[in-house]
């Protein structure tokens, strides 16, 4: 560390290098490329049913922190709880002065989960992780927040080696925990902190300890050069490769794929001098050239420390139990703590944290070995790049391994949801299934089967996913499509083999499709979104089948109809441009999704967005109107839906600072609330929606109730006035699609929302600027919007006249 002071590092990971955890990989915002890359192509299908996809919410974040409130959590929200804890601490002991390091929110936090965990679900942690977490306790405050004043004596107790208990007679490990290679035994002792003397071995980690320009003058003994660490270490490698050839291990493997960058210590401290590298040590294989130069850099650098990995992934998993979630970020510690103290309203709820998430150890192990092995699948299909032929065989390897495993999993939750579950316990419950994990490869392994053109394994595969009513049924309505469309294209040719009749296979597959599209369309779990899509292939199929037209379908009572084209012309600024010019539509080369300045001519002639120059210009119109985006309409599903989002389902409530169930963001919520969620779009259906806002304002809007997407900067008579504007059975289709999809249908909600009070109409309105484009999301939503019977309007901004800023 050469003596630096960390600040504020996440103990809860107890990450080695003793600042902020690197940021978590971030999930790509997508919308179709799981299965294709658009939506208007016919070998193409939506996928917005991917739950880790089309997130409205901050990437990368748990279930639990979507559902707290926004709180301040940057460094002076969090000196202001340090110093608040610390006058607490003087209160209670005499002390006079608050010294940073002795009150940390990361340790307060994570010694809340901890404990939490251990009163509740103590079972699921064996006698020697309950060891190690005994001796956590036992560390002083200063080694478990690494913002370290005595340096020395913490890295002393982090790397002592620490005995642990044999384990009982009786303590035998199960199969799954056999099977998993990723959870590594603690064995009979244990060291919070490895020496960098021995776990250091290769260039690649030895490298991550020195900046650029300290590795840049490392090389220049080997005449080596480049302009970054990966050019440096290409050249240093080929450097050793003239003095002796090795067979190295890929670096990646090391440490699960994951290089956790050493504590650099000054060289006088810490272990002391004992503790560096010999010059006569070797390291790695073979005392390779490679051996030189990493001995070379730990002298530099002088003893460091690096959590163990074993710790490391116990840590992790006290996480994944605390927040049931598959995802973890230092702002999930934070905010619950934060949300304590923070003087807001929440609603009222019956708050259960129940203790069967996880039923048993066996069961956690596996779960957590699934999601790496998702995580392997992700990194091939979503984070490396284009994927190669290799790499879509090695999603189908993965999903051969745990295809079996995952058919006794289904039976055996198939058993559960007959004669364990209760009324809407079962489906949040199935999401820390490992069978739910495995279903979300087997979806992605149908894409690789797809890609490369495996199209008989991808549909026997997708008729599988479909015949199973338990995992993923948010994608449904994908797998329909998918399943369809191979029917049509490619099975005929797939099965016939080049004999037989052709022609009659082909016509027999189309026949297929279409029975596939009719099930989607009557599949309750199969989302509005998917309609329209699964529409049109059955139009399209019956007129290649010459099905007479009296036997054909009918979908003119959906009310489908397209979005109408508005153009509306403005005053164009220019910042940074010279002259001015008419008439034309173009503004000198913007780069595609830069925002424009315009005039607003008819509110004071002030500069604005392109979206409050067009709500003006509809205002003239006699329409009113916000320039919301979804906030309208989520505001809207908040009052309509505010007694059954709060209603009581087992698990989805796990502390008292919730502005959601945890459940919201996920294909759970509606399957678990369906009867209470039906009842209520009849109610709208049937004008009730007055009456739904009115009681809910009384009660909260005088406190501002923290409730889910719910601005009270919207005023009550016009969200009144909305809603006699808005056809019952139009508002209803709206709010069904939230409810079966509030996380993916957050997003892409046209720019306007407009009514007019004298017609009774509503409208909404996408603005498109000169090199603004449609997204997927947003297509989407003006087809739900347009079935249901919704006017949509496209709204052109033209620059009529361009004026420079200057």
């Amino acid at each position: 560390m050469h003596g630096e002071q960390i600040k504020h590092p996440p103990s809860a990971n107890f990450h080695a290098d003793g600042g902020a955890r690197p940021a978590k990989r971030l999930k790509k915002v997508k919308s179709s490329e799981h299965l294709c890359p658009s939506t208007t192509s016919d070998d193409c299908v939506v996928d917005p049913g991917d739950d880790d996809t089309l997130l409205p919410l901050e990437l990368g974040q748990t279930s639990l922190e979507a559902a707290l409130p926004s709180v301040g959590t940057d460094e002076d929200a969090i000196e202001e709880y340090e110093v608040a804890q610390a006058a607490d601490i003087r209160r209670r002991l005499g002390e006079q002065n608050w010294t940073r390091g002795r009150t940390s929110i990361y340790v307060d936090a994570f010694n809340l989960a901890l404990e939490t965990v251990l009163e509740d679900e103590g079972p699921l942690f064996d006698h020697a992780e309950l060891a190690v977490f005994e001796n956590w306790r036992q560390l002083d405050y200063e080694a478990q927040y690494l913002d370290i004043a005595d340096l020395p004596a913490a890295v002393q107790a982090l790397q002592k080696t620490r005995q642990l208990p044999s384990p009982p007679l009786l303590a035998q490990r199960t199969a799954s925990e056999l099977d998993t290679p990723e959870v590594i035994a603690l064995g009979l002792s244990f060291a919070f902190a490895d020496r960098s003397e021995e776990v250091i071995t290769t260039l690649e980690e030895a490298s991550s300890l020195l900046q650029v320009d300290e590795l840049k003058a490392i090389a220049r003994e080997a005449k080596a050069s480049g302009r970054n660490k990966r050019d440096l270490l290409k050249s240093l490698h080929s450097a050793s490769r003239k003095q002796r050839s090795l067979s190295w291990g890929d670096p990646k493997d090391a440490n699960n794929g994951v290089l956790t960058v050493a504590n650099r210590c000054d060289s006088n401290e810490g272990s002391g001098d004992s503790n560096r590298p010999s010059p006569e040590r070797g390291y790695g294989v073979g005392g390779s050239r490679d051996d030189h130069f990493v001995r070379k850099i730990l002298i530099q650098t002088g003893s460091c420390i690096r959590l163990s990995s074993t710790v490391l992934n116990l840590f992790e998993r006290v996480h994944l139990v605390f927040y049931r979630s598959t995802e973890w970020t230092e702002k999930s510690l934070k905010t619950i703590i934060l949300s304590r103290i923070s003087r807001r309203n929440f609603p009222e709820y019956i708050v259960s944290r129940s203790t069967n998430v996880f039923p048993s150890r066996s069961v956690l192990l596996e779960f957590e070995s699934a999601i790496r092995t998702q995580s392997a699948v992700d990194s091939i299909l979503e984070f490396g790049g284009v994927p190669k032929e290799d790499e879509f065989r090695k999603v189908i390897d993965t999903f051969e391994v745990i295809y079996p495993r995952w058919k006794l999993l289904l039976d055996e939750e198939q058993r559960k949801e007959a004669r364990i579950y209760v009324s809407g316990e079962g489906a949040y419950l199935r999401r820390f299934s490992p069978a739910w994990v495995y279903t979300r490869i087997l979806h992605k392994a149908a894409y690789a089967m797809g890609r490369l053109k495996l199209y008989k394994r991808e549909y026997d595969l997708l008729s599988e996913l479909l015949s199973q009513r338990l995992f993923h049924c948010a994608r449904r309505g994908a797998w329909y499509q998918r399943k369809a469309l191979i029917e049509e294209h490619y099975m005929a040719a797939a099965l016939s083999g080049g004999e037989g009749d052709i022609e009659a296979d082909k016509k027999k597959w189309k026949r297929a499709a279409l029975r596939t599209c009719e099930s989607g369309l009557e599949d309750n779990d199969c989302h509005l979104i998917y309609h329209y899509d699964l529409q049109k292939r059955i139009s399209k199929l019956e007129r290649a089948l010459k099905v007479a037209k009296r036997d054909q379908h009918d979908f003119g009572h959906v009310l489908l109809s397209k979005a109408t084209e508005r153009v509306v012309k403005g005053v164009q600024i220019l910042k940074g441009g010279t002259g001015e010019r008419k008439g034309g539509s173009q503004s000198g080369g913007l780069p595609r999704g830069a925002q424009t300045v315009w005039l607003d001519e008819r509110e004071g002639g002030g500069e604005c967005r392109v979206e409050a120059m067009c709500l003006s210009w509809y205002r003239d119109q006699g329409w009113k109107g916000y320039h919301s985006e979804g906030g309208i309409v989520r505001t809207l599903f908040a009052y309509l839906f505010y007694d059954i989002l709060y209603l009581y389902v087992p698990n989805v409530f796990q502390t008292p600072y919730q502005t959601c169930p945890l459940d919201l963001h996920t294909d759970a919520f509606y399957p678990s609330r369906a009867s209470e969620i039906n009842r209520r779009l009849i109610e709208i259906s049937n004008g009730g929606a007055e009456r739904l806002i009115t009681e809910l304002d009384k009660r909260g809007r005088e406190t501002k109730l923290c409730v889910v997407g719910l601005d009270w900067g919207f005023e009550r008579d016009d969200l009144l006035e909305i809603v006699k504007c808005f056809n019952g059975e139009a508002l209803a289709t709206v709010c069904k699609v939230m409810a079966q999809e509030y996380s993916q249908r957050g997003g892409g909600i046209p720019d306007l929302f407009l009514w007019n009070p004298e017609t009774e109409n509503v409208m909404f309105v996408e603005v498109k600027s000169e090199n603004d484009r449609l997204s997927d999301t947003q297509r989407l939503w003006i087809h739900v919007l347009s079935s249901a019977g919704i006017r949509v309007e496209l709204c052109s901004a033209v620059a009529a006249e361009v004026r420079s800023a200057g």
